[in-house]
């Protein structure tokens, strides 16, 4: 048994090793070609990789698991991102390095808050509340940005508040149908999710408020079973929708080069023929590192970074990187199948969809498998309220793994028996 444990524990071991050499390999780059040193880039990826094995090495010697394989993922996603932010200009890296640091905060403090789900319980009100006032706030103060009213300009930083909202909306809903399975709890967070969804809405950030309400169809249907109020629910929200785009035409205009990209190549269809043309040029090993062309088109960083990373690094790296968004899914699907709290379930399901939701939107659109949405690629994008909104998604998902599996939590017992 403890030669299994200590083998267990050298794997990840020697996962990370991997995971860190491909990271200095990537960081290199920067400083193999350059003309002169570029100090400010080495403080900040050294800082980056400081983070993640400290964080591991603590991690390990307070909760004594050995099981990081999520964390593990989430470094190796967010060092890609690094490398691409620094192939732009330091800014960009400095930022995305902070980011880095808030979201693993942020992941730190969701891991503590689910720990006990009294505490959980306590604070869905307040988390409801806050994510509501966030959003009225958003509507109130922020100023159109890229074609939607989300973004917060705050000490020069950019702050999308719908991607903060995320977390707490997959925490609310997984903590309020945990304790009262009633189709009275169901109604309270569908009022909670329209009005989230209708405030997204009105910001124009369609492709989040589609998010949304995938993710809320799972929360129900994971809470309920029942299909046929999924369909009515869906229903209703292709009815709103249909309402939206006849009231709103400007709306059918963002859609309408969607499998008309090639005949609109120089004009609404600019950046997926772009997408395509330059990933296909990569080849499976890439370009190299800032030698793209893809990079000069609008968004590269952001909405577009699955086709550069493509571009710059291959496709090799690209099936990489699709792969381990799939191992998050697999890792939380498997590990609700063992949790002890429908909490705990609920909370890493659905927290693993909406991440896998959002990549499939994203990638899907930039190649025009789907409508372009705008939305972007969880821990690679640059974006600081992106980064944080992945890592606090992550630690729902980790959370089933570190304390749902636990039969014997107290907190879980007690709430297990009120379900009943």
């Amino acid at each position: 048994m403890g030669k299994n444990r200590r083998e267990k524990s050298f794997r990840w071991i020697l996962v990370l090793v991997l995971v860190s050499a491909f990271q200095v390999l990537s960081f290199s780059r920067f400083f193999i070609k350059a003309s002169s040193f570029n100090l400010e880039l080495f403080y900040v990826f050294s800082a980056f990789m400081g983070l993640e094995w400290l964080y591991l090495i603590f991690h390990r010697l307070i909760s004594r698991r050995k099981d990081f394989q999520l964390e593990i993922i989430a470094f190796f996603l967010s060092g890609i991102g690094l490398v691409v932010c620094a192939s732009f200009n330091n800014d960009f890296a400095l930022k995305q390095a902070l980011a880095i640091g808030l979201g693993l905060l942020t992941h730190i403090g969701v891991l503590l808050i689910s720990k006990n789900t009294d505490i959980a319980m306590f604070l869905r009100v307040p988390a409801a509340v806050a994510s509501l006032g966030l959003l009225a706030f958003n509507l109130l103060v922020a100023k159109t940005k890229y074609g939607t009213l989300n973004w917060i300009e705050i000490a020069g930083f950019s702050v999308q508040p719908s991607e903060l909202v995320k977390v707490a909306f997959v925490f609310v809903g997984a903590v309020t149908l945990q304790k009262i399975q009633s189709t009275k709890s169901l109604t309270k967070y569908l009022i909670f999710s329209v009005t989230c969804i209708g405030a997204l809405f009105l910001m124009k950030d369609f492709g989040t408020a589609l998010i949304f309400f995938f993710t809320f169809v799972v929360i129900a249907f994971m809470r309920s079973g029942d299909v046929r109020s999924i369909f009515l629910v869906s229903t209703g929200a292709a009815l709103g929708g249909g309402m939206v785009l006849y009231f709103k035409p400007y709306v059918v205009r963002r859609f309408a080069t969607y499998r008309h990209i090639w005949e609109n190549m120089d004009t609404g269809g600019y950046q997926q023929t772009r997408v395509l043309i330059y990933m296909a040029s990569g080849g499976l090993f890439g370009l190299g590192i800032g030698e793209g062309k893809l990079r000069n088109v609008y968004a590269a960083s952001t909405d577009l970074v699955f086709g550069l990373v493509c571009e710059e690094f291959g496709l090799l790296l690209g099936l990489f990187i699709l792969t381990a968004y799939g191992l998050i899914a697999l890792y939380a699907l498997i590990a609700a199948n063992r949790a002890a709290s429908t909490f705990y379930s609920m909370a890493a399901v659905c927290a693993a969809s909406m991440i896998l939701f959002q990549v499939s939107l994203n990638v899907f659109g930039i190649t025009d498998l789907l409508p372009l949405t705008g939305v972007t690629l969880p821990f690679i994008s640059r974006g600081g309220t992106s980064m944080i909104s992945s890592w606090g998604l992550l630690a729902l998902i980790r959370a089933v793994g570190l304390f749902g599996n636990s039969a014997t939590h107290p907190a879980n017992k007690r709430l297990e028996g009120e379900g009943q």
